[in-house]
């Protein structure tokens, strides 16, 4: 029982953490995301991508429907924003010692970590 418990508690803390992310997009939209994809060589749509990865996704996870499949998409979302937003610094040092990409790095850990374990017991589909 306490595993599933902590299953239901990684989705949901990824699932809300990341949904805000999504909804800022919604709100104030995407042309620091589109700068940047366009800055890297990649075509302008990939930047609409954000919404299946910040908004589509985190709902999935927060219901634990496809929650695995949802996770290995929150994911590749991580590696995009890793790579875009940092990846000419990747060895640089924030404000507070860490490195400069910690957050989108913990969600892609957290979202690796769904799709190992699975959505628990709580869950729409659990497996």
């Amino acid at each position: 029982m306490m595993n599933d418990i902590a299953k239901l508690i990684l989705r949901l803390t990824v699932g809300v953490m990341m949904l805000f992310h999504g909804l800022d997009k919604i709100i104030n939209g995407i042309a620091g995301i589109k700068h940047l994809t366009v800055s890297a060589g990649l075509p302008e749509f990939l930047a609409y991508g954000v919404y299946v990865g910040e908004v589509i996704v985190p709902i999935l996870i927060l219901l634990g429907v496809y929650a695995r499949v949802a996770s290995l998409v929150l994911a590749l979302n991580m590696c995009f924003a890793i790579f875009l937003a940092y990846g000419g610094s990747l060895f640089k040092l924030g404000e507070h010692g860490a490195p400069s990409f910690e957050l989108p790095f913990l969600y892609l850990i957290m979202s690796l970590l769904i799709f190992v374990f699975g959505s628990g017991k709580y869950a729409i589909n659990s497996k």
